[in-house]
């Protein structure tokens, strides 16, 4: 990825000089038609959403469901959908949760390779599908340096995949991050201020004070990041 990424130096230094709202800005005027968002409904995702609806309603939002988020990410989701406005394309895996536990069983409490399989079939699968169906050919996400040590050497615009992606808020830090909900009149996530770092899936997410590091709050402590924002791994067969 670093060597492809030499081609964005430019405009990494270009991004580096603009404001969270500008990067987003500067990314619709580039890639118009083909730039995407995509959303967790997590503990920070009003922050990307509202800045993203300052700039244009126009730009898809993807959100990929894996069936086993927290009941308060789906009440999120709604409270969120209705106070922007917006109507999330949802993505989820081609084989139900049901149906994954009786061929596979439960792949989070099978160690590193389970949760790399679930992982792949719930989050990097349905993703994948939906960059190619929306024709995208650029990504907003809302990755942050300060969020775990994967993430800081990020850089404000990379490719990953043969796809572009951009950081609008890569350089923000906790306090300017939670302190845009209030200053903006957001909403908190239902899980806000109970010990947890971040939210993804119910089984595989613990708080903060019982994992011990940021990296260890999430998919079962294995691993930060869950596929969506790593290269694909060589060989790996989407028809499961």
């Amino acid at each position: 990825m670093k060597m492809d990424n030499e081609e964005f130096a430019l405009e990494n230094a270009e991004l580096a000089a603009l404001d969270a709202k500008e990067r987003v800005a500067w990314a619709w005027r580039k890639y118009g038609d083909g730039l995407v968002l995509t959303t967790s409904f997590g503990l920070q995702s009003a922050v990307m959403l509202h800045l993203v609806g300052e700039v244009s309603k126009e730009i898809p939002i993807i959100f990929v469901d894996t069936g086993y988020l927290f009941p308060e990410t789906y009440q999120y989701a709604e409270k969120l959908r209705e106070e922007f406005g917006i109507e999330p394309k949802v993505y989820s895996a081609t084989i139900s949760p049901l149906y994954q536990q009786i061929r596979y069983g439960k792949l989070w409490e099978q160690g590193a390779e389970g949760m790399e399989k679930y992982n792949l079939i719930n989050k990097v699968e349905p993703m994948q599908r939906a960059l190619k169906e929306l024709g995208a050919t650029a990504w907003l996400a809302g990755l942050r340096r300060e969020q775990s040590s994967s993430r800081a050497e990020r850089t404000f615009i990379e490719k990953q995949n043969g796809m572009a992606k951009i950081y609008p808020i890569l350089d923000w830090d906790d306090k300017a991050t939670y302190k845009y909900l209030p200053d903006h009149g957001l909403p908190y996530h239902g899980l806000e201020g109970l010990g947890y770092d971040s939210v993804g899936d119910w089984h595989s997410t613990k708080k903060l004070a019982d994992a011990g590091s940021s990296e260890e709050t999430r998919h079962g402590g294995h691993h930060r990041e869950c596929g969506l924002h790593e290269d694909l791994p060589d060989g790996y067969d989407f028809d499961i």
